[in-house]
C-alpha cells in the first residue's frame, strides 16, 4: 500500500506526546520513588525493550518483501511507540525537580508529598496524596500537585476550611489529617 493512503507519518514530532502545561513558573516537582520509576522505565525501554524489536525487525526486513510482512510493519510500529517514549521520559527527567516529601515528617502544614484526609460538606471523608504529574494514580488517591484539590489544600493547615472550587459549584472542606512519610535511618 502506497504511504499516501496511511495515516503514519515519518515526522514523529507530529504524533509526539502533549507535555502536561505547569504553573507560570512552575516546575516538575516528582517524589524520589517517581524518579526512580521513570528512570527505570526509561532505561529499560533502551537496554532491553528497544534491541529487541530492533532484532525482530532487521530478521523480518531480510525476509524480502516489507509491504507484506507484518513482523516488519508491526516492529517498526512499535519501534516508534518505543521511540516517542523514550523522547518522552527523556524529556520529563531532565526537567524533574526531585523532591523528598520526609523533610515535612511531623509537620501540620500542607506541602508536596502530604498525605492529607479532609471532609467535605455532606461529612464524606476522603484522604488523597498529592505527588508529581507523572506518577499520580487517582485509583490509589494520589493526585497531582498541579490538580484542583491539591491546589486548594497546599499550605493549609489541620483544622482549616477551605473553599474548594469544582466545575458546577465551590464546596466546604476541612482539613483533619496530615501526614508525611518518616526519614529513612
Amino acid at each position: 500500500m502506497s504511504k499516501a493512503f496511511t495515516k503514519e507519518s515519518d515526522d514523529a514530532d507530529d504524533d509526539e506526546l502533549q507535555l502536561p502545561s505547569f504553573p507560570v513558573g512552575g516546575k516538575n516537582y516528582i517524589t524520589p520513588q517517581g524518579y526512580s520509576v521513570l528512570r527505570a522505565e526509561l532505561l529499560d525501554l533502551i537496554d532491553n525493550e528497544r534491541p529487541k524489536v530492533v532484532e525482530v525487525v532487521h530478521w523480518a526486513a531480510s525476509n524480502g518483501d516489507r509491504s507484506e510482512n507484518g513482523d516488519y510493519l508491526y516492529g517498526k510500529k512499535r519501534l516508534r511507540e518505543i521511540d516517542r517514549r523514550i523522547r518522552f521520559l527523556t524529556k520529563r527527567l531532565e526537567i524533574a525537580e526531585v523532591t523528598d516529601p520526609t523533610v515535612h515528617h511531623g509537620n501540620e502544614q500542607i506541602f508536596f508529598g502530604a498525605t492529607v484526609t479532609y471532609v467535605d460538606e455532606t461529612g464524606q471523608e476522603r484522604t488523597v496524596r498529592i505527588i508529581g504529574i507523572d506518577e499520580a494514580d487517582s485509583s490509589k488517591g494520589e493526585v497531582s500537585w498541579i490538580s484542583p484539590i491539591a491546589r486548594t489544600l497546599l499550605k493549609a493547615r489541620i483544622g482549616d476550611e477551605l473553599k474548594l472550587v469544582m466545575p458546577d459549584r465551590v464546596g466546604d472542606i476541612e482539613v483533619i489529617a496530615v501526614e508525611y512519610p518518616a526519614p529513612a535511618r
